[in-house]
């Protein structure tokens, strides 16, 4: 299973114009090993493991508190915090697959997916459910959830951090490749012989 194919177009030129250092403006050398580097992230992945058994224990201590306490809350927090806790355990499971699909796979379009869920969805929630003091927050709820939020937030640096380096190596490799098809075919010398410095090849790759 894998993201529908437009949707993965738009999410890796998303990462290719936030993530690519705009510093690197050439091939490195052509005996790079950038081909046998391995670019997946190791804090991440390990982030990502103890998250998958961490997330049914927030899920079933936040069910248990909101069972206890759903007489005391008002019918306007009645349905948020319903709502909310239905919208995080969804965007959970799909950010969880992201994040290692992209992750151990290196593929930039489904980390890019699970960075902006975590950035963008998943934080704000667990932020709300922790600092909204009209859901009647119980300690152990705010236990569970001051995990969750610290699993997010360095999910959300090592994330950043991992397709920062993916997408750079990318782009190094796609550099030299191009460098190594014109090496295998020189565009002709329209110069003549006696032009040799304006020739393609004494011009560089570009």
């Amino acid at each position: 299973m894998s993201l529908p194919e437009p949707l993965r177009r738009r999410l890796g030129s998303f990462s290719r114009t936030v993530f690519t250092d705009s510093s690197r403006t050439g091939p490195q050398a052509p005996g790079n090993s950038a081909d046998n580097e391995i670019i997946s992230s190791l804090p991440l992945q390990m982030s990502l493991y103890f998250n998958v058994y961490f997330f049914p224990l927030w899920w079933l201590s936040t069910v248990v508190m909101l069972h206890l306490k759903y007489p005391v809350l008002s019918d306007y927090y009645k349905f948020i915090v319903v709502t909310v806790i239905i919208l995080a355990s969804l965007i959970e499971v799909i950010r969880l697959y992201l994040g290692y699909m992209g992750n151990l796979q290196e593929k930039v379009p489904e980390l890019a997916g699970f960075w902006l869920l975590s950035l963008l969805l998943q934080l704000p929630i667990i932020l709300f459910l922790l600092f909204n003091e009209g859901l009647k927050i119980q300690p152990l709820e705010r236990a569970v959830n001051i995990i969750f939020a610290v699993f997010l937030i360095f999910q959300v640096i090592a994330a950043f951090l991992a397709l920062k380096k993916m997408v750079n190596q990318l782009a190094t490799h796609f550099r030299l490749h191009e460098f190594d098809r014109l090496e295998e075919h020189p565009v002709p010398d329209f110069y003549g012989p006696g032009k040799g410095a304006f020739s393609v090849a004494a011009r560089g790759p570009y």
